[in-house]
């Protein structure tokens, strides 16, 4: 071990990875001996990542020495992101021959013994120390550990097993102990297997991210590693190049692969002034990007925090096996004890025989399958759901977003895109041009503060006209009216219909306020454009509703989502033109901030469970109230991801159900695999009352229900958004 792994680290709370866990059960035992080191204030086990974080002072020999019963290799963990990819933090990628070699020589040990009871018979010498050669080649540790752990009265797995073994070694039952070692070390062979490539769907969001970038300094480039890169770096993107850095383009326009982010499988136009992100790809275009972010502080590196962080948080159902597992290993015992003793002592019974069945039931009795039956499903489910582009930040957020009775949505930037845009233009003057009436608009908007004014501009840019160019004299802004502005001598006004409503002639007036009407009617704002002869024309802006709304509330509704409500501080008009176009259950206009927190209440209530999407900022009491807070767009949006228990890295409401459909197959195959491992165990000990079960039994039924319960688990890595 180096000098630098050897100092100490004197932060106040330090992270550190942890390789060689093979089961809940031992990452618990390591939090335990981590916390009574003497300069460890506090320390917190993250099963599902892999870490470890201490508060306090702790050495990695320390730390190691704590971790010993178990082989444990700790590793500080850095910032970057350079952490996954270091060869420091991997484990050697060994032959199989060298990483199983003490599973294959007590094989061995096991088969020479074989051998020799049927050349030399069960009570020879030479076939009892092969047997006993391959149980201490291939339990030392697991005997130790448990030795250990009868000494200070500690129950785990391992405890059991240890019994299980010097019980049968003291009635001769060699061959069947020898077995019953090498089974119990292949299935935690397989429990480590299967939560390792649980955990691969996070590793594979590390290594999205290259870790060196070309970078122009000084009118030279050069390319420079990750964690030299500083904010305001100029970053050259080739077409075909994954991006390193977030930041903004200065140059260039491409389109960028953004799956990684947000889980979107169309690429999206990226222009100058526009976002990317570290870990998207560039399909085609040359880029110059100013970074933005340090590397540790990438979105890309947040939502790997985030995740490992949900790992660590607890469902109920894991919480609730956490518990039942706690008083079921010294149960287990108890019975085993009884099964061994009572029938000797009060049926005059054979001693070998009910002992033996009371070492059988304390094989049958290892919990393996039921500690594992939770974290796997949770792990799989929350690193599906973050390659997809959602964020669940726990256990419990994903275990009750499918319990949802009811979810309020926002309306602008939810259900709408939040940008407004020109949808009608209608010149009523016949003998007016409709490019230079266009054009007036936008030359009057172009000196506005209006909101709506960038619609018509962009409206303008669409159609390259030319606006800002154009001279506008006596300019003025009319509170509640509008705007009016001369140009080339002629006084022009942009307002609403009072600011018209005197102009408003005879010959046009019943077309006007008809078409006012029926335009207002479907949830836009109206403009009317004229000069003090008349209305020249009409033009229309509405915030657009998102492609996906109306089918994601569609789904919703199909996966029985009793009630969805829109919430929107828009006037009834508009609010009901949305809501009926997207296909919301009910609808909640003109309300301030507060109104909402009070609707988000009511419907907790009526439904108990219930779940807000907004934006992560505006509507932060409304999301905190609710059950399960979702926040929209996460990506690059630091209090999205900071403020909501669910984040849709995209602008895909579609996210949503998918999000709803597998948290509700999380939770059921949660409850199978609860349910089977404790059937299994059931039905295994219900073969004592005959006297059939045997350690064979009893170690097969214990590594098939772990091994089944693990592959269940992992079908959550695989659920698709469109089964």
């Amino acid at each position: 071990m180096s000098e630098q792994q050897d100092k100490v680290i004197n932060k106040e709370s330090s992270t550190y990875r942890v390789q060689g866990f093979s089961c809940a059960n031992c990452a618990g035992k390591f939090e335990t001996n981590v916390k009574k080191l003497p300069n460890v204030h506090d320390a917190s086990v993250n099963f599902g990542a892999s870490q470890i974080s201490v508060q306090g002072e702790a050495s990695i020999e320390e730390l190691e020495k704590a971790g010993a019963f178990e082989n444990l290799k700790v590793i500080p963990k850095t910032t970057t992101r350079t952490t996954s990819n270091s060869k420091d933090e991997q484990e050697e990628k060994n032959p199989f021959y060298k990483k199983h070699s003490t599973l294959i020589y007590s094989a061995l040990f096991m088969t020479l013994g074989f051998i020799s009871m049927f050349i030399n018979g069960n009570e020879n010498i030479v076939t009892a120390l092969l047997f006993i050669t391959s149980m201490i080649v291939g339990g030392a540790s697991m005997i130790t550990t448990g030795l250990k752990n009868l000494i200070q009265l500690e129950f785990d797995m391992r405890t059991l097993m240890t019994i299980a073994v010097i019980g049968g070694v003291l009635i001769g039952e060699w061959a069947e102990v020898s077995v019953v070692v090498i089974l119990f070390s292949i299935s935690e062979s397989l429990e480590r297997f299967s939560m390792d490539r649980a955990r691969a769907s996070i590793t594979s969001l590390m290594d999205v991210a290259p870790n060196k970038a070309l970078i122009k300094r000084n009118n030279q480039e050069m390319t420079v590693h990750v964690d030299d890169i500083v904010v305001g770096d100029i970053m050259i993107v080739k077409p075909g190049q994954k991006i390193a850095m977030d930041g903004i383009i200065i140059d260039g326009y491409s389109s960028i692969n953004q799956s990684a982010i947000t889980g979107e499988s169309v690429p999206v136009e990226k222009y100058k002034d526009d976002d990317v992100f570290a870990g998207t790809l560039n399909e085609e275009g040359f880029l110059e990007v100013k970074i933005t972010k340090r590397v540790e502080d990438t979105t890309i590196s947040k939502i790997i925090h985030l995740v490992e962080e949900a790992q660590a948080e607890r469902a109920p159902s894991q919480a609730f096996v956490d518990k039942f597992a706690k008083y079921y290993t010294p149960v287990i015992i108890a019975i085993a004890a009884m099964v061994a003793v009572l029938p000797p002592l009060f049926f005059e019974a054979s001693w070998d025989k009910w002992v033996y069945q009371g070492l059988a039931v304390l094989v049958v009795g290892c919990p393996c399958a039921l500690v594992i039956s939770t974290p796997i499903a949770i792990v799989s489910a929350i690193g599906n759901a973050a390659k997809k582009g959602v964020l669940v930040k726990g256990g419990i957020y994903l275990e009750e977003i499918g319990a949802l009775k009811a979810i309020a949505f926002d309306k602008t930037g939810t259900l709408t895109k939040g940008v407004p845009v020109v949808t009608d233009f209608k010149v009523i003057n016949n003998r007016v041009d409709e490019r230079e009436i266009l054009s007036i608009i936008a030359a009057l908007e172009y000196r506005s503060q209006h909101p709506l004014a960038s619609a018509i501009m962009n409206k303008a840019n669409t159609e390259h006209i030319f606006y800002s160019d154009i001279i506008v004299e006596d300019f003025s802004s009319i509170t509640g009216k509008g705007i009016k502005g001369s140009i080339d001598g002629r006084m022009t006004y942009v307002g609403n219909s009072k600011m018209f409503s005197e102009l408003l002639t005879a010959n046009n007036e019943n077309k006007v306020r008809n078409l006012i009407s029926s335009l207002q009617e479907q949830g836009k704002t109206v403009m009317l454009v004229g000069t003090d002869q008349g209305v020249e024309a009409i033009i229309a802006v509405a915030d657009e509703v998102r492609e996906t709304s109306q089918q994601a509330l569609h789904k919703l509704h199909q996966a029985n989502v009793e009630n969805t409500v829109m919430l929107t501080g828009d006037n009834q008009n508009t609010a009901g033109a949305i809501g009926n176009q997207v296909g919301v259950k009910d609808i909640k206009a003109e309300l301030l901030p507060e109104d909402k927190l009070k609707v988000i209440k009511q419907l907790k209530s009526k439904y108990k469970r219930v779940a807000m999407v907004g934006d992560g900022v505006n509507d932060a009491p409304a999301l905190a109230a609710s059950t399960v807070g979702v926040a929209m767009g996460g990506a690059g949006t630091d209090a999205a991801l900071e403020t909501a228990d669910v984040v849709l890295m995209g602008d895909d409401l579609n996210k949503l159900p998918f999000t709803i459909k597998l948290s509700r197959k999380t939770l059921n195959i949660i409850k199978a695999n609860i349910t089977f491992a404790i059937i299994i165990k059931i039905i295994a000990l219900l073969l004592v009352i005959p006297g059939w079960l045997t350690l064979w039994i009893a170690i097969l039924s214990d590594m098939g229900a772990t091994l089944l319960v693990a592959l269940n688990g992992m079908r959550l890595m695989r659920v698709k958004e469109n089964e």
